[in-house]
């Protein structure tokens, strides 16, 4: 027998072959639903196969793939009025993917003192739990060991604070500072919500130093929250910004906004893409916010997370030795576990239904923005099943 497996052996993948998808269900090769509350991790933020996106696609599919950006693309200049209309940017860059938005918006920063004339100020101040991507980089912001092992000399310039802690972050500017890089929500680390009074004294820290405010909104922005971008909750705006994930509601495309002075270093020939705003991309990007921007959209969204949110806290009173806490804003929630996350994930998936693991021994619970009051009430019906079960075997 062939044992040979032809890909990395870089994911432990649970055992799902999924045929196709419809809202917030996946259906197996064998016929079986799951419930998709990990919506690809923050990914599907429409759910599966959503008509105007599928239409968006396939109409740019029969006309344009890719042409580099030597040329004009017109669905990139659309989606970044859009994107800086409903937002602080005035500037975007297109790329693929999150590690690739964060990879821009570090050398943004960078290139911003460089051509003021102060080369020195490269260091960007991140925090603990942080995930910023998988890149060589983006590893050494996040500055978690497990993905910094055996890849050789840390990259340079990332200086790590505890979570949160605006103290910290203070005693920590010197004159090599560039930028203050930040997720309002951590979500690899564990559901884990920045205090908006945090975020807004590191706001007034960059003010006082001349530093520039980076948010890392690759899972929590595009909606999530129930509002466009999560740090719209405190009151404040960054300098520069990375997006993805639900961006392009399951295709891949990641973004870097910035105010013009930010983006003033990023001039012809100091960065590029070579898939990156190709014309796919931009007409999903553009179908997604044709939704989301909606009348009532991100109303919505906040009503059904209060429903969510409601239902998780019935379940942590109810089952305290599976559950300790919940977290989370909007439709971007998370459960504590008293149990291994694992195996509380592992159950869930017995029950038919997908939930994302993190940090701080938490499992994700991330619907697609989409799901009805119905679906929120299956889910919330599902994890009380497995939670029962687990509590059982727990007893005994």
């Amino acid at each position: 027998m062939n044992t040979h497996m032809p890909l990395f052996d870089t994911y432990k993948r649970a055992p799902l072959t999924v045929e196709r998808g419809e809202g917030v269900w996946l259906h197996d090769v064998a016929g079986a639903a799951y419930l998709d509350f990990g919506s690809g991790i923050a990914v599907n933020a429409l759910g599966h196969a959503h008509p105007h996106l599928v239409e968006a696609l396939t109409e740019q599919a029969q006309k344009l793939w890719h042409t580099s950006n030597l040329y004009e693309i017109p669905g990139q200049t659309r989606l970044a009025d859009r994107l800086c209309e409903a937002t602080f940017a005035d500037r975007v860059f297109f790329a693929n993917s999150g590690a690739e938005a964060i990879e821009c918006a570090i050398k943004t920063a960078r290139r911003y003192f460089h051509v003021r004339g102060e080369p020195g100020r490269v260091d960007i101040i991140t925090f603990e739990g942080a995930f910023h991507g998988r890149t060589l980089a983006t590893i050494a912001a996040g500055g978690q060991a497990k993905y910094l092992e055996g890849f050789g000399p840390k990259a340079p310039g990332f200086v790590q604070v505890p979570f949160a802690d605006i103290e910290a972050a203070r005693a920590a500017v010197t004159e090599t500072t560039a930028a203050i890089l930040i997720e309002p929500i951590q979500g690899e680390g564990g559901i884990r919500v920045v205090p908006e009074q945090t975020l807004r004294e590191l706001r007034a820290l960059c003010d006082e130093h001349g530093l520039l405010l980076i948010f890392d909104e690759i899972q929590c922005g595009m909606g999530r929250t129930g509002r466009l971008f999560a740090h719209e909750h405190a009151g404040v705006t960054p300098d520069i910004m990375a997006s993805a994930k639900a961006l392009g509601g399951g295709f891949p495309v990641g973004a870097c906004l910035a105010t013009e002075d930010a983006a003033s270093g990023m001039v012809p020939g100091v960065h590029g893409t070579t898939y990156g705003g190709n014309p796919l991309a931009m007409a999903v990007g553009n179908a997604v916010l044709d939704v989301m921007l909606a009348d009532g959209f991100l109303e919505t969204v906040e009503r059904r997370a209060l429903r969510l949110k409601q239902g998780l806290h019935g379940l942590v009173d109810q089952f305290p030795d599976v559950f300790t806490e919940v977290r989370g804003t909007g439709l971007m929630a998370g459960l504590q576990c008293a149990l291994p996350n694992t195996q509380v994930v592992a159950a869930l998936f017995d029950g038919h239904m997908l939930v994302v693991p993190a940090g701080d021994n938490v499992i994700r619970i991330l619907p697609p923005l989409i799901a009805t009051d119905a679906e929120i009430a299956e889910g919330i019906s599902r994890l009380e099943a497995a939670a029962r079960g687990l509590s059982a075997s727990h007893a005994a």
